[in-house]
């Protein structure tokens, strides 16, 4: 099978296309054909090993999983003796940010891991791009108290999570505010957003309107520019660490001011850990059914010009996900 290689971190070059061999799936795992997967920021960051923490759990010194790959669309090519709940020939579909090797015309896994049978509604590259965004967007949601019409604001709202936290949001009837570039404003708007900023205007942080959340859905701003726009007892969520890891400090210093000072209105920063990926792809599989949900799509690329698809997330202009097709599988030796 054909397979996107690296056995050293670094930039997209060190990527390699190579010829090994199909994996073999145990008693109680999955053969999968991949059809369809994503190239995301997780991947990005496994690949070049930064933040430095990310060695911990990828490898030290180099990979330790020479496959890259966090989510996946596909068919059940072969089924574990221990294993009754697919059967060869599913349509299936999952995620892990621990990493599944998807980034390979095959793969296996764990009939324990998050995969469930696809929509039938939906693509393979619908599929795909339902999962990794839609999970750090669900995360952001589950650790906080939401109430029905409080106001929230999106930034980076044209991302793979911004563009999911906007549509589950609005499944919630929540009074959602977006901040976009100007080409995507129509594309914000059709998710049925009260209000779009568009940030190559204006500076969102100077908006008059006070929010009950900011959701910074791409981490390119701060509680501090913030704060001003949260309504007393504000929560401010973002999905990086932010500069010298100061979501962290102020995730845990944030609320001890509020309870030394007893500021009953004092904002404060959570940090959405993300867990429970199996309960994410089951609830995405039952949005997707109900027509609830669409995955934002920016560009596909062959596995052959993965390397091209790395390229284009990391400049962070990409709208929504990117996908890798296996298009030419069957063409291929296993």
């Amino acid at each position: 099978m054909k397979a996107a290689v690296y056995t050293n971190y670094g930039s997209p070059d060190v990527l390699q296309l190579r010829d090994i061999k199909t994996p073999a799936p145990n008693d109680n795992e999955l053969l999968i054909r991949v059809f369809a997967t994503t190239v995301n920021r997780t991947d990005c960051a496994m690949l070049r090993a930064k933040p430095f923490i990310m060695r911990f759990f990828t490898g030290l010194l180099k990979p330790k999983s020479p496959i890259l790959g966090t989510d996946f669309a596909g068919q059940v090519e072969g089924v574990g003796k221990n294993i009754t709940s697919f059967k060869v020939g599913d349509k299936v579909f999952g995620f892990d940010d621990q990493g599944l090797e998807s980034h390979a015309q095959y793969m296996t896994i764990s009939k324990e891991k998050a995969i469930a049978v696809m929509p039938q509604n939906i693509s393979y590259e619908q599929a795909a791009a339902s999962t990794e965004g839609v999970h750090y967007a669900y995360n952001f949601i589950n650790k906080v108290t939401i109430k029905r019409g409080q106001n929230i604001l999106v930034n980076g709202a044209t991302g793979a999570i911004g563009s999911a936290l906007i549509q589950l949001l609005k499944n919630l009837d929540l009074n959602v505010t977006a901040v976009a570039n100007t080409e995507n404003i129509e594309l914000v708007k059709s998710m049925g957003v009260e209000k779009v900023i568009d940030y190559t205007q204006r500076d969102f942080t100077k908006d008059d309107t006070k929010f009950d959340f900011i959701f910074d859905a791409v981490g390119k701003s701060s509680f501090i520019k913030c704060k001003p726009l949260l309504v007393p007892g504000g929560i401010y969520i973002s999905s990086e660490l932010g500069w010298m890891a100061q979501n962290i400090f102020l995730a845990i210093i944030t609320p001890i001011i509020t309870k030394i000072f007893r500021q009953k209105g004092g904002r404060k920063v959570i940090i959405p850990i993300p867990s429970d990926c199996r309960r994410t792809v089951l609830y995405i599989k039952k949005l997707c059914e109900e027509g609830k949900f669409k995955a934002v799509i920016d560009r596909d690329y062959p596995l052959e010009k993965i390397a091209e698809a790395f390229r284009y997330v990391e400049t962070g202009q990409k709208t929504g996900n990117v996908i890798v097709t296996m298009e030419n599988n069957n063409t291929f030796e296993n």
